[in-house]
C-alpha cells in the first residue's frame, strides 16, 4: 500500500514538471522576459527629452532640474489637451548666467518636442493600420 502511494506520488510529481513549462510556454507565446505586452506600449524613456538638464541637487529646491522635467513630461502624456506653458509652470523664468534659456522655457521646449514625437508616432500605427487593412482585404 505505501509503495503504491509512493508511485502516485512521484507520477504526479513527474507530471506536474513536465507539465509547467510547457503551459507557461505556451500562455506566454507573446512576452518576454516576463513582463507584460501592455508594459511594453506604456513604457517611456522620458529622460531622453531631460537629457541636457542637471542631475545635480541644488539646496532649497525639491529634486533636482532633470527629475523635474521627466515630471513635467510624464504629467504633459498623462494630460494631452494641457498646454505646454500650464504643464512647466513651477520652473522658473528667470536666466542664469550660461545657461541656455530658462527653466521654463527648456521646460516647455521638452513638452513640444514629445508631443510632436507622440504625433509622428500616431501617424506611424495609423499608416501602419491601413496597409494591414489593405492587405487583409486584397
Amino acid at each position: 500500500m505505501k509503495l503504491k502511494i509512493t508511485t502516485i506520488a512521484v507520477a504526479a510529481c513527474a507530471l506536474a514538471l513536465t507539465a509547467s513549462p510547457t503551459a507557461l510556454a505556451m500562455g506566454k507565446s507573446g512576452e518576454s522576459h516576463g513582463k507584460a505586452k501592455g508594459h511594453a506600449k506604456k513604457a517611456k524613456a522620458y529622460g531622453r527629452y531631460c537629457k541636457d538638464e542637471s542631475r545635480k541637487h541644488v539646496k532649497g529646491e525639491k529634486g533636482t532640474a532633470f527629475s523635474r522635467c521627466v515630471r513635467n513630461v510624464a504629467q504633459a502624456t498623462r494630460h494631452e489637451n494641457m498646454a505646454p506653458g500650464r504643464v512647466c509652470k513651477g520652473e522658473s523664468r528667470k536666466h542664469v548666467k550660461g545657461e541656455k534659456g530658462t527653466a521654463f522655457s527648456r521646460c516647455v521646449r521638452d513638452v513640444v518636442a514629445l508631443r510632436k514625437q507622440e504625433r509622428k508616432e500616431a501617424r506611424e500605427q495609423r499608416r501602419q493600420e491601413r496597409e494591414e487593412e489593405k492587405e487583409s482585404s486584397a
